[in-house]
């Protein structure tokens, strides 16, 4: 049964889906040294693919078009006889079994084919080489974390400390000074000029000490700040920035107390040396904190008490 113009039209659609699918696989396997070829080719495919369409329509609409076979011309029955010697070149040809595998066509097919095989199997060497390194790697790699964290212990159990653990978001070393402050009958609100109010959470009155600290003796911060003074100010008192050394020298001078800070190495002590007449004659109070380089996802402060004895 013969199709109609629809049916037509609908397989056309069909047709130039799946060639735009081969031609996009062709594309995408295709080489720098077979692209050229490969865009050739599928030009090539659309041209015929046009050209038969076109004259599918034009039959279905009832137009004359000659036909065209796609098959090579027949020899005609009027041609003359090849002589004999071409009759037996020709025999011997046509009994000669040609691989078709080593066809022009089919070489290309198959060398295509090594070279990618080559490429992957030449990744995956390079991937078991890449795995095997790096469990060596792992293997011969110094366990900085368990290291720090054995000889933190025996530094606790030599001062009689005991950890309380801090929350490890950006606001450690304030929350441990708050802490460490409040066990040791300190007020938070003790620096002059910080009016803090009653919903305002420990470690942001003790950020509000530090800036207010660093801002009302910034030449003695202003040469350790590598961004503008007032932006630098501003991030410790407003945001969630890290505090490190330079905050713990503001606080302990503003509170007037000895910071240690326990680390894997000798202890750092952080002297409240100042000239403020508020603290003269008063006795200094020692805060104790703990400083972590490896156990937590970046540096870290934890707050340390003493042990009941």
């Amino acid at each position: 049964m013969a199709e109609t113009l629809e049916q037509i039209q609908a397989r056309h659609k069909k047709e130039q889906r799946d060639l735009q699918s081969q031609i996009t696989q062709k594309k995408k396997n295709a080489t720098k040294k077979t692209r050229k070829a490969v865009n050739n080719e599928c030009a090539e495919l659309e041209k015929r693919l046009k050209e038969r369409q076109e004259l599918e329509l034009k039959k279905a609409s009832g137009e004359q078009v000659p036909e065209v076979d796609d098959e090579p011309e027949c020899e005609s029955e009027s041609e003359p006889e090849p002589e004999p010697a071409v009759q037996d070149v020709t025999k011997r040809l046509e009994s000669t079994t040609i691989d078709s595998s080593l066809q022009p066509q089919n070489l290309g097919k198959k060398a295509k084919g090594s070279r990618q095989k080559a490429r992957l199997a030449r990744r995956a060497a390079e991937v078991k080489a890449a795995a095997i390194a790096a469990e060596s790697e792992a293997a011969n790699m110094v366990n900085h974390r368990a290291i720090e964290r054995e000889y933190m212990v025996r530094e606790f159990e030599t001062h009689s400390l005991e950890e309380k653990e801090i929350a490890p978001n950006g606001h450690c070393l304030f929350s441990s000074v708050a802490d460490q402050l409040e066990i040791n009958g300190i007020p938070l609100e003790s620096y002059p000029g910080i009016e803090p109010t009653i919903t305002m959470m420990p470690y942001k009155i003790i950020r509000a000490v530090a800036a207010d600290y660093i801002e009302s003796h910034r030449h003695d911060y202003e040469d350790f700040i590598e961004k503008p003074f007032g932006e630098y100010v501003y991030d410790i008192r407003e945001t969630g920035v890290w505090g490190g050394e330079m905050e713990l020298d503001a606080l302990a001078k503003a509170y007037g107390v000895e910071i240690k800070v326990v680390q894997e190495g000798p202890m750092h002590v952080v002297s409240p040396d100042t000239d403020d007449d508020d603290y003269d004659g008063k006795e200094k109070k020692t805060l104790w904190l703990a400083y972590y380089k490896h156990q937590y996802a970046g540096e870290h402060y934890n707050s340390l008490r003493k042990t009941k004895q």
